[in-house]
Parts: C-alpha cells; sequence; structure tokens
C-alpha cells in the first residue's frame, strides 16, 4: 500500500492539539480539510486513550464551515440527518449518502477517464488547458470529494499563468456558488 492510499495519522494529545505523524509537527482543522480536499484519508486518534476520533472531527470540519455562511447542505437535508439519528438503527439516510458520494465519485473517475481517452479534440491547440480548466471546475463545483484525482496534473514544463488562470476560475466558480445559494 502506497503513501497516499495510507490514511495520514494525526494524534491527539492531552492539551487537544493535534500531531501530524508523517511530517512531527502540529496541524489545525483547517489543515485536515486540507489534507481531505487533496483526496487523502486522514485518521485522528486520542493518544491516551487509543480512541478513534475521526467522525468527531470531521463533524466538526463541516460545522465550522458551516458557521462560516459556506453552507453546503440544505437546511433539509440537515433535517433529514437530524431524524435519521432519531430512528431506530440510524433508518437510511447514512447508507443513502455514502451511495451518493460513491456513485459521484465514479461518475467523477469515468468523466475524467472519457475526457483523458484518445479524441480528436487533443490534437486541437490549447486543449490541455481548457482540460485544467474543466478539472479545476469540476473540482471546486464538487469541493474536492473525489478521493483518487487531486486537480490538474503538474508537470514540469506549465506556464505560470496557468496558475493565475486557476486562481481566476476558482474566484468565478466562487462567485457563481455565492450566486447559487442566494436562489436557494
Amino acid at each position: 500500500m502506497s503513501e497516499q492510499e495510507k490514511p495520514l495519522l494525526i494524534k491527539r494529545y492531552a492539551s487537544r492539539r493535534l500531531y501530524n505523524t508523517e511530517t512531527s509537527d502540529y496541524v489545525t482543522l483547517e489543515d485536515i480539510a486540507s489534507f481531505i480536499r487533496d483526496g487523502r484519508e486522514v485518521q485522528i486518534i486520542d493518544l491516551k486513550s487509543g480512541d478513534d476520533l475521526t467522525r468527531q472531527y470531521l463533524l466538526q470540519i463541516i460545522a465550522e464551515h458551516e458557521s462560516r455562511g459556506e453552507n453546503v447542505l440544505p437546511v433539509n437535508v440537515l433535517n433529514d440527518l437530524v431524524r435519521s439519528y432519531m430512528l431506530p438503527g440510524g433508518g437510511v439516510m447514512p447508507q443513502f449518502l455514502q451511495s451518493s458520494f460513491e456513485m459521484l465519485r465514479e461518475n467523477q473517475n469515468k468523466m475524467m477517464e472519457n475526457m483523458n481517452a484518445m479524441n480528436p479534440m487533443s490534437q486541437m491547440p490549447g486543449f490541455d488547458a481548457l482540460q485544467a480548466q474543466q478539472q479545476a471546475f469540476l473540482k471546486a463545483m464538487t469541493g474536492g470529494l473525489s478521493s483518487g484525482w487531486s486537480g490538474p496534473d503538474k508537470d514540469d514544463d506549465a506556464k505560470p499563468e496557468s496558475n493565475e488562470d486557476l486562481d481566476d476560475i476558482k474566484k468565478q466558480l466562487a462567485d457563481l456558488q455565492q450566486k447559487l445559494s442566494k436562489l436557494n
């Protein structure tokens, strides 16, 4: 199993500080969210008791993003989640969510495979830049949900302007997301 396939082990000390065992430094919740957005699985363990705290911290990350106005989950979905906790056995919501995200990842991977397959458009000038924009758009729209994909491939001869273009695209997508949120 490669390093990227193994979950990143984070240890929580008694002081509640979080320690990245790979880089030997302390991390924040935002750092952990960044690891996850980049496609990395994490596991958070209490150093003293050995308890797995991963779910608790992932829920805390979601709650912090929601409280900052980064509303991803509509209120009706949150209500359904709360209801599912009240049902004996948790209801069907957890299985539904898991299946939905698995299907999203599979479809995203298939779309990327189809884009990368040999097609006549790949010979067009500027096709690589268009493909990078599409990949950045997909990642921004799904919030980095794909575990096997971390955005456009980084190649050594990439032009510096491409990073500026990606930043512009990200800003435009954020603006669109805000407009869509206001419509809901």
